[in-house]
């Protein structure tokens, strides 16, 4: 098995990366934030976030037929540009805040935007190019530690956005960070042939999650769509305040 993972591990680890791509399918994020918070609790989780970022590129291949319509490519990059200027120097600051406090900064964060959301409070207007990109350079901060794509999320679900728009365009960022991230973590020595061995085991169980979630949203209205998008938001940043504390 990768990383001489015994078996029951790797049953468990894949039974979560089930249910993590089975809400990755519905709202478009989650996946890292729920798999790392698990695998936490069981395991060292640095050389499984590589593979977590392989494995949410692998899902934007099950999901890019039908998100393609309904992507907002400008939001989308303009986030992704944000994120591009602080990504070089992430990995560095993750380090020298520990994993432990950066956690419970986006846990406290995240909860506390989801808590303000739950509130029925939204932004009215379409928020500029400005306040995407300062997104997506929050996002690029934190994610070193797997966890980037949280800050955009509770961004985005604060505007007035479709659903369906929320999603894709939630996908295609994070596939985005992604790429942009692993070349940084290779050069740092996390990227291993173990990586690759991972992620090719857990390309079935993606496809199988992603599917299911898929068919989850497509009977979603959208104020049912932000109720879950807003309660997975309180889930993951207990999860992350929990795994922080202990």
């Amino acid at each position: 098995m990768p990383f001489d993972l015994a078996p029951g591990l790797a049953a468990a680890l894949a039974a979560a990366l089930l249910g993590a791509a089975y809400v990755r399918g519905y709202s478009g994020f989650g996946f890292s934030a729920i798999f790392i918070a698990f695998a936490a609790l069981l395991t060292d989780p640095l050389p499984l976030i590589p593979v977590v970022f392989a494995c949410e590129m692998l899902m934007t291949l099950f999901q890019a037929r039908g998100i393609r319509p309904h992507i907002d490519w400008r939001r989308a990059l303009t986030l992704l540009a944000g994120a591009a200027v602080i990504l070089p120097f992430s990995v560095t600051l993750i380090l020298s805040l520990g994993e432990g406090a950066t956690r419970l900064a986006v846990s406290v964060f995240v909860g506390a935007m989801a808590l303000i959301l739950l509130s029925g409070w939204t932004l009215h207007r379409r928020v500029g190019p400005l306040g995407h990109a300062g997104a997506g350079a929050l996002s690029g901060v934190f994610n070193a530690a797997g966890i980037g794509g949280l800050p955009v999320a509770a961004f985005l679900t604060a505007q007035p956005i479709p659903p369906a728009i929320f999603r894709a365009t939630m996908i295609v960022y994070l596939t985005g960070l992604d790429l942009m991230t692993l070349p940084l973590m290779w050069a740092g020595g996390i990227v291993t042939w173990d990586t690759a061995r991972a992620a090719a085991l857990a390309f079935p169980i993606l496809g199988v999650g992603v599917w299911l979630g898929g068919r989850r949203f497509g009977s979603t209205s959208p104020e049912g769509f932000r109720t879950v998008a807003i309660s997975l938001l309180l889930l993951l940043s207990a999860l992350g305040l929990i795994r922080a504390l202990l």
